[in-house]
């Protein structure tokens, strides 16, 4: 008799029929709407910038910090002394110092012949330690390279949206770009 009980509990189990309900819900991930605002630097350059981030000066330039993201696009800036080819040449090397994890790496360029601002930005697809770095000019005396770091351990489809978000802001920031004469 328990072999039989056994018997019909193991065919029973075996069932495709079991249906385990999952709960109807997705992640929402929202963030404030984007308010633009000019900021005017002492040095070099001025720029528009989301009034929801924090502006670190540095030594050497500038950090945009995304408290609720938890995230900073570093700036770095250098005058260009007679060696605009060495610094485009470093500035697209980094980005592809993430090749190992990325899956892509598209450039986009950006022109503004008025303001004198030549720039590209590379986003990196995929898992890497940054996801957008970039680079600015004015080809003759001024030069900034940036990066975007988030500080949590980087899986791309999770931070997405923020990555999105954030370059929105950066699209602005170089739109709004102009170098101090």
């Amino acid at each position: 008799m328990i072999k039989y009980t056994l018997l019909v509990l193991f065919i029973l189990s075996c069932s495709d029929n079991l249906y385990i309900p999952k709960p109807k819900a997705k992640l929402k991930l929202s963030y404030p709407k984007s308010i633009y605002e000019k900021q005017y630097f002492e040095k070099h350059y001025n720029f528009e910038i989301n009034k929801n981030t924090r502006i670190i000066p540095t030594s050497k330039g500038h950090n945009i910090f995304y408290p609720k993201m938890k995230a900073t696009i570093y700036m770095s800036y250098q005058s260009i002394n007679n060696n605009l080819d060495s610094l485009l040449n470093d500035a697209y090397k980094l980005p592809y110092k993430h090749i190992i994890k990325a899956e892509e790496i598209p450039e986009k360029i950006f022109i503004n012949r008025e303001k004198r601002v030549y720039g590209t930005v590379f986003n990196i697809v995929g898992d890497a330690a940054s996801q957008i770095q970039f680079f600015l000019t004015d080809s003759t005396k001024n030069f900034i390279v940036g990066s975007l770091y988030f500080y949590s351990k980087p899986n791309y489809d999770s931070i997405y949206p923020a990555v999105k978000y954030i370059e929105r802001d950066l699209y602005r920031l170089i739109e709004s770009f102009e170098w101090k004469k």
